[in-house]
């Protein structure tokens, strides 16, 4: 199927809060046998979940199924207050995954609901991140997924019949251009609205998108690589479309191209999708003039594994170490042995990619069967 060109996005498929998530997960693997849980999918991307079953990760919608002692990673979408708690009894050994822009919005949420806000939550219905973030304060919260939700909000008033304070909070993944109507409403709503000096929108997300933009109205037709249940991947298609975009195909991988794509083709990834499914796309393409590729912005941001996993990558260590006929000094985990394991495990996961990492790991290269082959 040659196309003329392709126009590539970037930056584009993963950042660094699923790069820290499946960096952590492939640690657990490594660290454990068989079998670590996870509570709820680690990213939503159906091939990074499908590879880490194969290394015998079981995913779970309830931490209760997760046997008592057991390792339990919990996911970069961030968990109810209650589930965490629940996660931690029976001796289970938890590292919590939660990417750290998520962390924010739940302290933004717990401090506004303290301090008697009421607190307008723009997300969509059952998204893992949207459940998790509104558990932290359930009684203080509301869902907002569109402009007439905020029409539809009854008069907040506090005990006394005075105008409650309202403030403004946002699903990490959501597009820009889907916050920002919200916001221009609800601001005429409440005029002494409460927004966080810093958007919660996630970086990512807004970058993935500034750079589809670059692109959409020069393509023909635009390719966005990821699952369908993936907030910010199906933010990406609506960029592509209201952009201009006079063709936008949401794909799993190469497998699932239409053959009829010709012209001009723009491709781009949602933040869980691995580059291996963005070259097998490329390549199934094989545009005859080459590729292009015209960089909106450099992303040079790391989050350093979970602090459980740090903690027990230095126990570990340390343990080795010492089996190895060198005692430590410092025996409460203060001394030179857990500090040069901290360190030894921050500069190998720094300088590691992700996707390197799930390549290693069961030796994936983004190839997949033809399903449609298959089928006929």
């Amino acid at each position: 199927m040659p196309v003329d060109r392709v126009l590539l996005a970037e930056p584009r498929g993963f950042c660094a809060g699923v790069e820290k998530a499946i960096k952590a997960l492939a640690w657990m693997v490594r660290v454990f046998e068989p079998p670590v849980y996870c509570y709820h999918e680690i990213v939503h991307n159906r091939h990074v979940v499908d590879q880490f079953r194969a290394q015998g990760v079981i995913f779970v919608d309830d931490v209760r199924e997760v046997p008592a002692g057991a390792p339990l990673m919990l996911s970069a979408h961030g968990s109810a207050p209650e589930v965490v708690s629940a996660a931690r009894d029976e001796g289970r050994v938890v590292v919590d995954a939660v990417c750290p822009l998520v962390t924010k919005v739940h302290h933004e949420l717990k401090v506004r609901a303290r301090k008697g806000y009421t607190v307008l939550y723009v997300g969509h219905h059952g998204h893992e991140e949207a459940v998790g973030t509104m558990a932290v304060a359930p009684d203080s919260v509301q869902l907002l997924e569109r402009v007439e939700d905020v029409d539809r909000i009854a008069d907040l008033e506090g005990s006394g019949g005075e105008a409650r304070q309202v403030a403004l909070l946002a699903q990490t993944t959501l597009s820009h251009d889907e916050w920002a109507g919200i916001v221009d409403r609800a601001r005429e709503r409440f005029p002494d609205l409460w927004m966080p000096n810093r958007s919660d929108l996630c970086f990512a997300t807004t970058n993935r998108q500034a750079a589809l933009k670059a692109i959409a109205g020069q393509a023909d037709a635009v390719v966005v690589i990821g699952s369908e249940n993936s907030s910010n991947t199906v933010a990406l298609e609506q960029v592509a479309e209201a952009f201009g975009c006079p063709r936008v195909i949401r794909v799993n991988d190469a497998s699932e191209l239409p053959d009829d794509l010709s012209g001009t083709v723009g491709v781009t990834a949602g933040a869980s999708a691995p580059e291996a499914l963005v070259r097998a796309v490329v390549e199934r393409l094989a545009p005859v003039h080459g590729v292009q590729s015209s960089p909106v912005t450099v992303e040079e941001e790391y989050f350093p594994p979970p602090p459980e996993l740090r903690e027990l990558l230095r126990a570990l260590e340390a343990a080795l170490s010492l089996l190895n006929g060198a005692p430590d000094p410092h025996p409460d985990g203060t001394g030179p042995l857990a500090a040069d394991a901290e360190s030894t495990v921050l500069a190998t996961d720094r300088t590691t990619a992700a996707a390197d990492v799930l390549e290693r790991l069961g030796g994936w290269s983004g190839d997949v069967p033809d399903q449609r082959s298959a089928r006929e």
